[in-house]
C-alpha cells in the first residue's frame, strides 16, 4: 500500500465539504489517510474514536455523499479516484472483494453503491438503529436528527454568520418539536431568512439569531412575517454528482 495520499482541492474546497463541522472534516482526512490503495477503510470506528470524533460525524460523511459503508463495516471514500490515482507497478488491490463487488465507477471516476446496498451508522441486520441516548433523542429518526436538524443549524450559521455546534440535544429538541408540528425544512429556511433580514444588521437584535430564539414557541409567528429585503436562498452543494 503506499504511503503518501493526495487530497483533490475539486472535493475539500467545495461548498458542501467546507459546510460540514470541522470535526467532520477532520475524521474525512483521517478515513482518507489510513484507506488502501482503492480507498477502502476496515476500521473506521477505531479512526473515529481515536481523533474523538461521534456518530454524528461518520452519519454526515454518509449523508452528504463523501463516503459510503458496507453491511461489514467497511467504508469506502466515494471520491477516491478524484484524489489518489495510483502507478499500476505501485497499486496493491483491496482486499475488501466482497464490497468492491457492489460498487461501481461512474464516468467521472465517481464510486457509486449499485442499489439496494446501502446502510446507516448503527444499523444492524433487522434495520434497527442506535445512535446512542446522550447525544439523540430516541423519538427522533435518525435521518431526522442527522440530516434534519444539521441542515437547519447550518443554514443558521450561514445566514447568520454565527457558529452554532449540531449535534446538540437542546437545538436537536426544538428543531424536533417544531417538526412534528409540522413544519418542513424550507419553513425553517424561511424563519431564518426572514429574521436574519430583519436583524442581522442590528446590533442588539442580532444577538437573538439563535436556535433557542428562532425555533421556539414564536416560531409560527415568524414564519408569517414578512422579509425586510430578499435573501438569497443558500442550498447545499452537492459534489461532483448528485448519486
Amino acid at each position: 500500500m503506499a504511503e503518501r495520499r493526495m487530497m483533490s482541492k475539486k472535493i475539500i474546497h467545495s461548498d458542501a465539504f467546507l459546510d460540514l463541522p470541522s470535526t467532520t472534516q477532520n475524521l474525512y482526512f483521517h478515513l482518507l489517510l489510513e484507506a488502501d490503495d482503492e480507498g477502502f477503510v476496515n476500521s473506521p470506528k477505531k479512526i473515529q474514536r481515536f481523533i474523538g470524533a461521534s456518530d454524528i460525524d461518520s452519519q454526515l460523511l454518509i449523508d452528504k455523499k463523501f463516503i459510503i459503508l458496507f453491511e461489514s463495516g467497511v467504508v469506502v471514500i466515494k471520491h477516491w479516484r478524484i484524489h489518489n490515482y495510483i502507478q499500476s507497478d505501485r497499486f496493491k488491490p483491496t482486499s475488501y472483494t466482497e464490497e468492491r463487488s457492489k460498487l461501481s465507477i461512474k464516468d467521472n471516476n465517481v464510486y457509486k453503491m449499485y442499489p439496494n446496498c446501502t446502510r446507516r451508522i448503527g444499523e444492524d441486520r433487522l434495520g434497527k438503529v442506535s445512535l446512542g441516548e446522550d447525544r439523540l433523542e430516541d423519538t427522533m429518526s435518525p435521518k431526522g436528527l442527522i440530516t434534519f436538524c444539521v441542515d437547519v443549524v447550518l443554514y443558521l450559521n450561514s445566514k447568520a454568520k454565527t457558529n452554532f455546534k449540531t449535534g446538540i440535544k437542546k437545538t436537536n429538541s426544538l428543531i424536533e418539536a417544531r417538526r412534528k408540528e409540522g413544519f418542513t425544512l424550507n419553513d425553517f429556511k424561511k424563519v431564518i431568512d426572514i429574521k436574519t433580514s430583519q436583524w442581522l444588521n442590528d446590533k442588539k437584535m442580532s444577538a437573538y439569531l439563535r436556535p433557542e430564539t428562532l425555533f421556539g414557541t414564536k416560531f409560527e409567528a415568524y414564519l408569517n412575517e414578512q422579509q425586510i429585503i430578499d435573501v438569497d436562498c443558500w442550498a447545499d452543494s452537492e459534489v461532483i454528482d448528485e448519486a
